[in-house]
């Protein structure tokens, strides 16, 4: 029965997945693209939840769902210009990313069929959020630090960008 229960969440969530990146890659209107992707990204999370990595699951949802996306979201609807001159107007850029995902599926596919992979035993799923929490804030303390002021740094940079300017 947890086997049913997995492969169903399973499949739900590559549907969504999927459904969600194609709407990411096609959709004229940006901002609904960004929701889009919201739920693209969410999915992953979900797929990190099934393998058992709580971490990057939490991680996955904080980082690029609650921030990456807001803040895309943010500079597009900060950008004080309207939705119809953020639509793409081209159909080129189609045709290139079609090429692209193709070819980067071709280089997955090589690779994951002509390698041997070995196959470990399953161990059974531990959480590692009390582990790398304790390594954050001991061991790699400085190089947490250090990434936390760069990336407070980029956020007043991309404000600055944004901000609207009087001549």
């Amino acid at each position: 029965m947890g086997n049913v229960v997995f492969a169903i969440i399973f499949y739900a969530l590559v549907v969504m997945v999927l459904v969600s990146a194609v709407a990411a890659a096609f959709l004229r209107n940006i901002v609904m693209a960004a929701f889009a992707l919201f739920f693209t990204l969410l999915g992953m999370a979900g797929f990190y939840v099934l393998l058992g990595a709580d971490f990057l699951a939490i991680t996955q949802v904080v980082v690029y769902v609650g921030g990456i996306l807001i803040l895309l979201l943010f500079g597009v609807l900060l950008t004080h210009r309207s939705i119809e001159t953020l639509e793409l107007e081209t159909r080129g850029t189609y045709v290139l990313g079609i090429f692209g995902g193709l070819l980067v599926y071709g280089v997955l596919h090589y690779f994951l069929f002509s390698v041997s992979w070995p196959t470990p035993l399953m161990k059974p799923l531990e959480p590692t959020t009390a582990a790398i929490g304790q390594l954050l804030l001991s061991k790699y303390l400085l190089p947490f630090e250090v990434s936390s002021v760069t990336l407070l740094i980029a956020l007043i940079g991309a404000a600055y960008l944004v901000r609207r300017r009087d001549t």
